[in-house]
């Protein structure tokens, strides 16, 4: 099988526990493109906090940000593709935040606003880059549509949390990230139809997609693609949901993936 597109998540996943590509995945992803594959990053990150990773890998291909809200094309700097939550969606998410006592973040402006801190918020800070723009009324703030929502909290609670939202707007599209981070985008918008829609766009077929990740927010993608690949530190519950498991993110994953079924 040839594969034409190779499609990964970053953090812990791409990234070693310090927010790094290491060494390894760095030259097997140069040598993945030189073989005219299609290298997509697809997270849960805004746009501004992935870029410096596609310069540093030279792509010129697509990236998928937002946890699948918004794709990139990074060759014209311009968005190919962009879905939002309406301004009434996010005030739902606002109450319901506030009835379920968890902190609740959105992205305007290229800034992180909130109207709490949390240590989990400083998390999201620490990894994006962004600024905080934390308010005091957060409705009153959030006056347009924008990508995404976030709810954190301490991770068992937030998996409670995550059952019980699911059920309550199911017209939305949720799933976690990290232990702490609960994403919440538009109906139907997760990486798995961001990559279905790149690759209709570039006649790829499914076949001939790799996925690699290792939470729930890449289950999609994993399930989408012709091989569904998680690193060895992927969330337990969805171990048994993939084709293939490698080296973990801070053992060169990616690497593996590269070697074993793209230069082989």
């Amino acid at each position: 099988m040839k594969y034409k597109m190779l499609v990964i998540d970053m953090d812990d996943t791409l990234l070693t526990d310090d927010h790094k590509i290491s060494e390894e995945n760095k030259e097997m992803l140069l040598k993945a493109q030189e073989f005219g594959v299609y290298v997509i990053l697809a997270s849960g990150r805004p746009t501004p906090a992935m870029t410096a990773y596609a310069k540093e890998l030279q792509m010129e291909s697509y990236m998928i940000s937002y946890n699948g809200a918004v794709i990139t094309d990074l060759k014209e700097d311009k968005i190919l593709f962009e879905q939002t939550l309406t301004q009434e969606q996010i005030h739902e998410l606002y109450d319901y935040s506030i009835k379920s006592k968890t902190h609740i973040i959105t992205y305007i402006d290229g800034k992180v606003v909130s109207e709490t801190s949390s240590e989990y918020i400083d998390i999201e800070l620490s990894i994006s880059g962004l600024e905080h723009n934390k308010v005091l009324d957060f409705k009153a703030a959030v006056q347009s549509s924008t990508v995404k929502c976030v709810l954190l909290e301490e991770p068992s609670y937030l998996k409670e949390v995550e059952k019980d939202l699911k059920k309550a707007m199911p017209h939305l599209s949720v799933s976690m990230s990290k232990p702490f981070f609960l994403e919440v985008a538009q109906n139907g918008i997760h990486k798995g139809a961001s990559i279905k829609l790149l690759a209709e766009k570039l006649n790829i077929l499914q076949s001939e997609i790799i996925a690699v990740g290792n939470a729930g927010n890449d289950l999609t993608m994993i399930e989408y693609a012709g091989l569904g690949v998680w690193v060895d530190n992927v969330d337990p519950e969805f171990r048994h949901k993939g084709d293939v498991i490698v080296a973990s993110n801070n053992n060169h994953g990616v690497a593996e993936v590269v070697r074993r079924f793209i230069l082989n």
